[in-house]
């Protein structure tokens, strides 16, 4: 496996794909479901993954229908996820790993996620991440959530890169929907789906974490420096 050409930028995206907090969603989901005598199944939850409340909340009205108590349910929900964040939330393997490998690259990296700005800050807190993203792409920085490409093309423009030299991390299918959309490079590293044909057309790769990723990327950079580095990395950010 081999990327088709030096990144000149990396696009992550957060929840699934640097810290492992959909298990946290699920289990979260489901005590709240039960609380309030739900039939929630794994199936709808699934449904769900990378894609905003807004989109998520008609996608619950839809399945229960319109008078279903959806705003209750996410409380209890987002209750319950706090709680588990406190004494749950773990990094994915491999990701301190491709940091430090970009950092040796000089290559410039952003989150492209859902999720709001408060909820990246206290992650990346937690695991003394600040300062390793040279851009965070929230909740309210783009007109249309994922799958639109907004937020990847957000990205791509924070950091000054051209969205078809950038590389898109993902984990969700509306997230490689995105990326794909943008005109990137996109990369899945499945978490709690595993690709279907529609998204394995629309990948570039599919690995296992992001250690696979890693070695793309030095792969990448050894196969650019034996080509010449700056004909294969006009920005000339390594």
């Amino acid at each position: 496996m081999v990327l088709p050409r030096m990144p000149e930028a990396v696009v992550f995206d957060m929840d699934g794909l640097l810290f492992d907090t959909e298990t946290l969603y699920r289990d979260a989901i489901m005590a709240a479901a039960a609380e309030d005598g739900i039939a929630m199944t794994l199936e709808v939850f699934q449904g769900l993954l990378g894609s905003p409340w807004p989109a998520n909340r008609q996608s619950l009205l839809d399945h229960f229908g319109a008078d279903f108590p959806v705003d209750a349910l996410r409380d209890g929900w987002m209750r319950h996820f706090a709680a588990l964040v406190e004494t749950r939330l773990a990094l994915k393997p491999g990701v301190a790993e491709l940091l430090d490998t970009l950092d040796a690259l000089g290559i410039r990296r952003a989150i492209a996620t859902s999720s709001r700005h408060r909820d990246v800050a206290r992650y990346l807190e937690a695991h003394r991440l600040q300062g390793r993203f040279h851009a965070v792409i929230a909740h309210g920085d783009y007109a249309a959530g994922k799958p639109a490409p907004d937020p990847f093309l957000r990205a791509a423009e924070r950091l000054g890169a051209d969205p078809a030299a950038c590389l898109a991390l993902e984990d969700s299918f509306n997230g490689i929907r995105s990326a794909a959309a943008a005109g990137m490079v996109a990369v899945m590293v499945p978490d709690l789906l595993a690709p279907t044909e529609e998204i394995r057309g629309l990948c570039t790769l599919v690995v296992p974490d992001l250690h696979a990723v890693c070695d793309l990327v030095r792969a990448a950079s050894a196969g650019a420096s034996g080509r010449g580095f700056e004909a294969a990395n006009p920005a000339g950010i390594a």
